[in-house]
């Protein structure tokens, strides 16, 4: 099987299940430490942290490559040396394989 960075995002439709927690925490395993799920949200981040605000800047525009690339768009906030990505899949309330594919994703760019 592909990792997940290199695989790509299919349409979601909103009657499409959900992932479940074993699911979750399959693909959780994938990804590096830093990323979080939070049930509350039905989501996963992480914060990136940078040496100044260009470099959080340039990393955002990279993130956003991603996801038009992907059509899979995270909730993105921004501070001046940091940066929290948060994905989630909002037609269906929840976590969807898009949301790991694109967090794998980042950290593939993030790493180079």
């Amino acid at each position: 099987m592909k990792r997940l960075s290199q695989q790509y995002c299919e349409n979601i439709s909103p009657d499409q299940a959900r992932l479940s927690e074993s699911e979750i925490t399959d693909l959780l395993s994938e990804l590096d430490n830093n990323w979080n799920y939070e049930d509350k949200t039905r989501s996963i981040s992480r914060v990136f942290t940078f040496n100044d605000y260009y470099q959080t800047l340039a990393f955002v525009n990279a993130t956003a490559w991603v996801s038009q690339q992907q059509n899979h768009h995270p909730e993105i906030q921004i501070g001046f040396k940091h940066c929290l990505i948060s994905y989630s899949t909002h037609s269906i309330n929840g976590l969807s394989h898009n949301d790991f594919i694109c967090a794998a994703r980042i950290n593939d760019m993030a790493d180079t």
